[in-house]
């Protein structure tokens, strides 16, 4: 089973707020000489100004880069596309799906697991949100759709750092981890990061994003919240402060995490998951989790975008690695309470 998700495509989804910086990005993966092969899916090939002199030869639909990658641009189905790529010759290493600035990144992500053959072929890797440090602050109040995009995101470009003062920079950091504690943050300039720090993530590798897990998550309500005394006076943002580290809390987007020493009962786990998602999916954006059932000897993993789920065992739980189970939710107006007594009726006997 395992061989079967290490050879599918990692597919990376691009998001991010017209001009943060996705444009730079893309055209670094487009024109320089990683030595990899990229499938770039860009939504309007207009609105997205990739460079032209890196096309080589046109059809309709899919550009030959010369560096070997290749760009496509949606103007049909997104599936039909996909479809299109696995039959190139050649193949690639992996596919990235740039979404216009404005979209909600979740049907992008969802493709991946909703339609068979895709799903045979390629996998959800991470989705990457590149975000302007300058303005952010002022999108997540107006912006609904760029909270959305930090909130699912694996990866976190902050970029433009350089056009904002040192407090500015921990200030928008704070509000980025009052909606996603659990995002890779990057903080760059002219989107100037390493390539393997966005692309191939391996967004399973929840170990990283755990290991990292902010305390103030596990019990942020013995501290005294404060109503944070700024110029916004929408009364959105909770903050409290830690040893000098201001956090906030987004009222309205919440991060769960629940985790259990003990092996988790595998024909509790899975039903109670799956209705899970079916009656709260459009308050949950992203949820994953590395599983330990009783009488497995093998790790299971499950990433959800809404209501849908993939899952698949991962791999032999190595000796003397504790076999923890770990789960996380990222949503709006989560019911905190039913999740937790929810999964803790699923711990095996």
């Amino acid at each position: 089973m395992m061989l079967e998700t290490a050879q599918k495509i990692p597919v990376t989804v691009l998001t991010g707020y017209l001009g943060a910086g996705k444009t730079t990005l893309l055209n670094r993966i487009l024109s320089e000489n990683h030595g990899k092969k990229y499938a770039v899916i860009v939504n309007e090939f207009g609105e997205i100004g990739i460079d032209n002199d890196l096309i080589i030869g046109a059809d309709e639909e899919v550009f030959e880069m010369n560096n070997g990658c290749v760009c496509c641009t949606v103007r049909g189905d997104l599936v039909r596309i996909l479809d299109g790529l696995m039959k190139r010759k050649g193949k690639f290493d992996a596919i990235i799906v740039e979404t216009t600035g404005l979209a909600d990144p979740a049907p992008v992500a969802q493709t991946f697991f909703v339609d068979e053959d895709v799903q045979k072929n390629a996998r959800l890797d991470a989705v990457v949100t590149v975000a302007d440090a300058k303005w952010l602050s002022d999108r997540l109040k107006d912006a609904p759709e760029a909270k959305n995009q930090i909130a699912f995101a694996d990866v976190i470009v902050l970029n433009k750092t350089d056009l904002v003062t040192k407090a500015e920079l921990a200030e928008v950091e704070a509000r980025i981890r009052g909606i996603n504690p659990y995002a890779k943050l990057h903080r760059t300039e002219r989107c100037r990061v390493a390539l393997a720090d966005v692309l191939e993530r391996g967004a399973f590798d929840l170990d990283r994003i755990l290991e990292i897990e902010p305390n103030f998550l596990e019990d942020g309500d013995d501290h005294d919240h404060h109503h944070d005394r700024g110029h916004d006076h929408d009364h959105h943002d909770h903050a409290h402060s830690h040893g000098g580290l201001k956090h906030y809390h987004d009222e309205d987007m919440q991060s769960l995490s629940l985790r259990s020493d003990k092996p988790l009962d595998v024909t509790k786990f899975m039903p109670w998951l799956q209705q899970l998602v079916a009656n709260e999916g459009q308050k949950i954006l992203r949820s994953k989790g590395i599983l330990a059932f009783a009488g497995d000897n093998d790790r299971y993993v499950f990433q959800g975008v809404h209501m849908m789920l993939e899952g698949d065992h991962q791999r032999a739980w190595k000796d003397g690695e504790p076999r923890q189970s770990r789960l996380v939710f990222i949503g709006r107006d989560l019911p905190e309470q039913l999740i937790r007594d929810g999964f803790q009726n699923c711990i095996a006997a």
